[in-house]
């Protein structure tokens, strides 16, 4: 070996002999740090989650809040088929067999009509 490894590997000896010592102050955050995270483990794992439906009904007000939204939609429901008199019937809107076709704008020309060939 050279003499510059010989003395690169002295220095490299002589610096695992000396180690540094560790301040107080670091060692008590580390030990601080270290017990924070162990009690966060030690807490209970979350219960399962709940069903789908029950979310549900929870983000809707529970079951009051359902059975108002149910009263509600059954209202709009007989409403919409007992229409007052001075509003159309939907039920006869839909079942009509009365359709009118307007053909607007196209003048005297018929020329969409001739067949080519």
């Amino acid at each position: 070996m050279t003499d510059d490894n010989l003395e690169l590997d002295q220095l490299f000896a002589q610096a695992r002999q000396q180690r540094p010592a560790l301040p107080d102050d670091l060692a008590v955050r580390i030990q601080t740090d270290a017990e924070a995270v162990r009690l966060n483990r030690m807490k209970p794992a979350p219960g399962p989650r709940p069903a789908l439906l029950e979310r549900l009904v929870r983000n809707l007000g529970g079951w009051q809040g359902l059975s108002g939204l149910v009263a509600a939609s059954a209202a709009g429901v007989w409403i919409g088929f007992s229409a007052p008199a001075f509003l159309p019937d939907p039920v006869n809107l839909l079942t009509s067999q009365e359709t009118a076709y307007f053909v607007a704008d196209l003048g005297y020309d018929t020329s969409f009509l001739e067949i080519t060939e």
